[in-house]
């Protein structure tokens, strides 16, 4: 099978670590060990979240002038190739010498009339208290929302519309090359009044844009990676239930954060609606699992009445409902 595997963000750097070199290393080394079982029956295409990484760079940009600091798009495409260089390298340390691996840094157009402009939601960078927040939202002209119990800032998350690099993606598939592409959700990038192309302030949600990947390369399965081990109903209370399988209808029924699983679910859904294939939500420790259909939350357009894991996303019986 051709499958398209979308790390987390939080998969790579967990919440609440240190942005450093040496955790971001250890965490794709788990990512890797993974993947790498996969590589020998499947081609693969690796997509990567980078809010943490990309606030990190814009937090490191703040050192500049306002002026001279380097813009979203610009910071987006380093994380690409920061990240990928070290899925690579973790990848090749596990698979044999005759595997390959390439890096694609990746252009995705956006709409530059996009009401995302209008209204910030994408999460980037650390977590603050609410007093630190308030006063770098202040210095730095950000804003800032709620993140659980601290707050981040937020920046403009605009929709996916076309994928400038997918011919050679295609080309690297076919010489049986793993592809890491499309990282952080791409490079967002507009035309201009004049047709030309230059990058947008702003970070396209990873999830879907690797669905628009997944789709436009023809995948027979598009799975997101994530620290959760499914789609939750209820999450965080005390009824909350892990989904084990449902349809897109099924799912639109309920309501999820917008913030973190309600982008992963919408990609799952725009998959399976528009290609009639798998795509599937869980833990990246479950990646194989999920893959043969016992882990995770699947999603298709076949999948019959809405399945949920027992307790604790598997433990315990399954129950179906109407």
């Amino acid at each position: 099978m051709r499958i398209v595997i979308a790390l987390g963000g939080n998969a790579l750097l967990r919440r609440g670590q240190a942005l450093t070199a040496e955790n971001q290393r250890a965490n794709v080394r788990a990512a890797a060990a993974a993947m790498a079982p996969l590589a020998g029956e499947h081609a693969l295409v690796i997509s990567h979240g980078n809010g943490p990484q990309v606030g990190l760079l814009a937090l490191q940009g703040a050192a500049y002038k306002p002026d001279e600091a380097y813009p979203l798009d610009v910071l987006g495409a380093q994380t690409e190739g920061m990240i990928g260089y070290m899925i690579e390298q973790e990848m090749a340390n596990l698979l044999p010498d005759e595997m390959s691996f390439a890096t694609m840094l990746t252009m995705i157009e956006v709409d530059p009339e996009d009401p995302a402009f209008e209204n910030p939601t994408k999460f980037i960078g650390p977590v603050y208290g609410a007093a630190e927040a308030r006063k770098l939202a202040e210095e730095k002209n950000w804003s800032i929302k709620p993140d659980g119990d601290n707050w981040r800032r937020v920046v403009a998350s605009p929709q996916p519309k076309r994928i400038f690099d997918i011919r050679p993606i295609r080309w690297l598939l076919e010489q049986r090359t793993i592809v890491i592409c499309a990282g952080g959700g791409g490079i967002p990038t507009v035309y201009d009044a004049d047709r030309k192309l230059t990058g947008a302030e702003a970070v396209i949600d990873k999830d879907l844009a690797s669905e628009l990947l997944a789709r436009e390369l023809e995948a027979d399965f598009f799975v997101m990676a994530t620290d959760v081990d499914a789609a939750y109903v209820g999450w965080g209370g005390p009824e909350a239930r892990a989904i084990k399988q449902a349809t897109p209808k099924a799912l639109r029924a309920y309501d999820f954060p917008a913030g973190s699983m309600g982008p992963k679910v919408e990609a799952a859904c725009r998959f399976a609606e528009r290609t009639g294939k798998t795509a599937a939500i869980g833990a990246l420790a479950d990646l194989a699992q999920i893959i043969q259909g016992t882990a995770g939350t699947t999603v298709t357009q076949e999948a019959g009445d809405l399945a949920w894991h027992g307790p604790a996303g598997g433990a315990g019986r399954q129950v179906v409902v109407d």
